[in-house]
């Protein structure tokens, strides 16, 4: 046991499908961004907040106000690119960042995802999901007598260049020693049909061990990606394990990530495009200032053919799945190997 949780090779943590279809259903109801979209984005961040202030967290808003920053489009479409650079002239967002009261000051494990859609989709998976689960998460940590070294965080304008995760990094690590993060990205669509998972160009012969697993699981999309580096590698052993354990419909494929953390790290992924496919989400940040990080991934364009459409919704994810997911995350989460 740990913190209370069952170890990794327990039942795992007893998860809600039908409260995380209700998180998803409302943040997904409409398509959510603070340029283009700042109502709908306003009343996610206000169910976001009054959801963890329930389940007994301290919430703190972290405003940004940032100038020239180099980040991406949020238009929508279908085809993702692993760059797509735009500069930003002004971004004003905000993150949620929220810590149990009682909690020990010091060393952190931090559970994220962003909260922004690309305009004109919902967004159900890409990425009411993966807040559907820092919210489970919440609710599932509370319930322990003694609060486990963990923070929540759900990220703003992930869709414009990972841009409230870049700032969050550095505010986080200055307050906190962050010893690990795990990202959720699009984390709940799945399918046992053959032939629905496709590989990005130059995939097999970056990662010949892994392409060769979906190969001989006949192209499913049944699995999460587990995404590492060496730092985290035990980490994401441990999320497999504890996956398998709460479900045995959920397997999880772990890929290492070869880059070194640092800076280093982002100037190969700009040389090597399939590897960089592997940095398109909020822990790409943390990786960059050496922080060991995970991202859960359904692989987003590359398995679910709603990906940043208006058909992305909530009836096209899997909740029994996701619940897994859930569970595996709060384990590894009060369970990250140490330094």
């Amino acid at each position: 046991m740990t913190n209370g949780l069952p170890a990794m090779d327990g039942p795992g943590p007893s998860v809600d499908p039908d409260r995380l279809r209700r998180d998803v259903e409302f943040l997904a109801g409409e398509p959510r961004s603070r340029r283009r979209s700042p109502r709908a984005m306003e009343r996610a961040e206000a169910y976001v907040h009054d959801q963890l202030l329930r389940a007994g967290w301290r919430v703190e808003r972290q405003p940004f106000d940032l100038r020239w920053r180099l980040g991406s489009t949020d238009r929508h479409g279908h085809r993702a690119l692993a760059l797509k650079p735009r500069l930003h002239h002004r971004l004003r967002g905000a993150n949620l960042i929220a810590t149990r009261p009682g909690a020990v000051d010091g060393p952190t494990v931090l559970v994220g995802a962003h909260l922004d859609s690309v305009s004109g989709s919902p967004g159900a998976d890409d990425n009411a999901s993966g807040v559907a689960v820092v919210l489970e998460t919440a609710r599932l940590l509370s319930a322990l007598p003694v609060p486990p070294p963990v923070t929540l965080a759900v990220f703003d304008m992930e869709e414009l260049g990972l841009i409230g995760a870049r700032h969050a990094a550095g505010e986080l690590n200055r307050r906190h020693r962050v010893r690990g993060m795990i990202c959720l990205e699009s984390v709940g669509y799945f399918t046992d049909e053959p032939g629905t998972q496709r590989l990005p160009a130059g995939f097999a012969r970056a990662f010949p061990e892994a392409a060769a697993a979906t190969r001989a699981n006949g192209y499913r999309g049944d699995f999460t990606l587990v995404v590492h580096r060496r730092s985290s590698a035990a980490a994401a052993e441990v999320w497999r394990r504890a996956a398998a354990a709460a479900s045995p419909a959920l397997p999880g494929l772990l890929l290492r990530d070869p880059r070194p953390d640092g800076p280093a790290g982002l100037l190969i992924g700009l040389a090597v495009p399939p590897v960089n496919h592997l940095g398109r989400s909020d822990h790409a940040p943390f990786w960059n200032r050496r922080i060991p990080a995970l991202m859960l991934t359904d692989t987003a364009n590359f398995r679910n053919p709603h990906y940043h459409r208006p058909t992305d919704e909530p009836q096209t994810l899997d909740f029994e799945r996701l619940a897994a997911v859930t569970a595996a995350t709060v384990t590894t989460a009060v369970s990250w190997p140490g330094d």
